[in-house]
């Protein structure tokens, strides 16, 4: 799969220049990267018989996203700080020797004309291979990410996921069953 930008897919590959554990030691760790317009967030976990133990987790404000709907591009001063988080988050992945990762972007790498060159930069300099990934692939993540939470007696739900560049919204059908089906989906340019 291709992203609009034209990074290739990485949800099951670890990113290229980071250390990668031998499938024989135990236990695997796994990593979840999520660049969005405003925040930078890392979480690690490991699996346990309750599910997964969060081993690190980093949160950062690096307002990537600021200028770019004024100006269309990045700014340096976002673009720094981004990088001065993605190399915290690199070392954390090479310290906790992940498994495998998944290391996404969002709306401001999506509308940023000069995305394209940043995230090249990103990879040289931190080794994280990002995927650009699509509204429908935010909306997805999100509705994944909160499933814990759906009311199983519900006959239909309305998810919101408020960022700082993006909405999505997605509207579920539920047939009592745990299952889901996503009835439709929207994201819209605001946040």
């Amino acid at each position: 799969m291709t992203t609009p930008q034209g990074a290739q897919s990485r949800a099951e590959t670890p990113a290229k220049s980071i250390a990668v554990r031998a499938p024989s030691q135990a236990p695997a760790r796994y990593a979840a990267l999520d660049l969005g317009t405003n925040n930078c967030r890392l979480l690690i976990a490991e699996p346990d018989p309750a599910g997964f133990r969060v081993i690190d987790a980093f949160s950062r404000n690096v307002r990537l996203g600021e200028g770019v709907e004024t100006h269309g591009e990045l700014s340096r001063a976002a673009m720094s700080r981004t990088l001065d988080a993605l190399r915290i988050c690199a070392s954390k992945i090479r310290r906790h020797e992940v498994s495998r990762c998944r290391i996404v972007a969002t709306e401001a790498c999506r509308r940023a004309a000069n995305a394209r060159s940043f995230l090249r930069r990103v990879r040289r300099e931190t080794g994280l291979e990002m995927e650009v990934i699509t509204p429908e692939q935010e909306a997805r993540l999100a509705l994944a990410g909160c499933a814990p939470l759906l009311e199983a007696q519900a006959e239909s739900l309305m998810v919101f996921d408020i960022g700082g560049g993006s909405t999505e919204l997605i509207w579920l059908d539920l047939d009592g069953l745990e299952r889901h089906r996503v009835a439709g989906l929207t994201s819209l340019p605001f946040g």
